[in-house]
């Protein structure tokens, strides 16, 4: 099985703005690092709606 993502950033030192990965534990290393950047993202826009009191429903 093989993934391939865009990279927002390109890499230093190579010419494509994508990368690829096939083993597992990097799979799970990259959702691990998308999974944790959700949840920190969520938590940022309840503390706005906090401070600014607009509730989205």
């Amino acid at each position: 099985m093989s993934f391939s993502f865009t990279n927002p950033r390109p890499d230093h030192g190579r010419d494509g703005r994508s990368f690829s990965f096939t083993a597992p534990a990097e799979v799970e290393e990259k959702l691990q690092t998308i999974e944790d950047l959700a949840h920190e993202i969520l938590r940022l826009v309840a503390e706005v709606r906090r401070q600014t009191g607009t509730h989205h429903s």
